[in-house]
């Protein structure tokens, strides 16, 4: 597949940096025209993503996030989250519904909601050097009517 077009940003892992990415990732992939439900799916995986890396992979200090956003050919979107942080011990268990290493308030969803939203989810993680999450999206392609149809 090509890349059509793409964007890259970063950012600390500040918390209120989150709503930022979202808001981001979605005004770049407007040109795609997607619908309001394709739009929502990406933004929740993204803020998902990005939360995931505020919290656990810089739990006690302050890092940078690392977004690439990527339009394909065929209407898929590629949305890559990176972080240098702790790492992932064991992916397979972290992506299990309800595992969470916080406890408290987190429900340990992240990926699972991650995997509603998206067609398609990759993590890669090396304990120490920090994790990268793929989404991937393939937009409906809708037609549009001419005028004086």
């Amino acid at each position: 597949m090509k890349t059509t077009n793409k964007f890259s940003l970063t950012f600390p892992s500040y918390s209120t940096n989150e709503f930022f990415a979202r808001a981001a990732v979605a005004a770049f992939i407007t040109q795609l025209d997607p619908t309001l439900e394709e739009l929502n799916d990406i933004k929740t995986a993204v803020s998902e993503a990005v939360t995931n890396a505020i919290v656990h992979a810089y739990k006690d200090s302050i890092g940078t996030i690392y977004i690439t956003a990527e339009l394909m050919d065929d209407h898929l979107i590629r949305v890559r989250i990176r972080d240098k942080g702790c790492g992932i011990e064991d992916v397979e268990q972290a992506m299990q519904p309800l595992f969470t290493t916080v406890g408290g308030e987190r429900a340990g969803l992240g990926f699972a909601v991650m995997e509603s939203f998206t067609d398609r989810v990759k993590v890669r993680s090396t304990p120490g050097k920090g994790t990268v999450v793929t989404l991937f999206k393939r937009l409906n392609v809708r037609v549009k009517a001419h005028a004086g149809s």
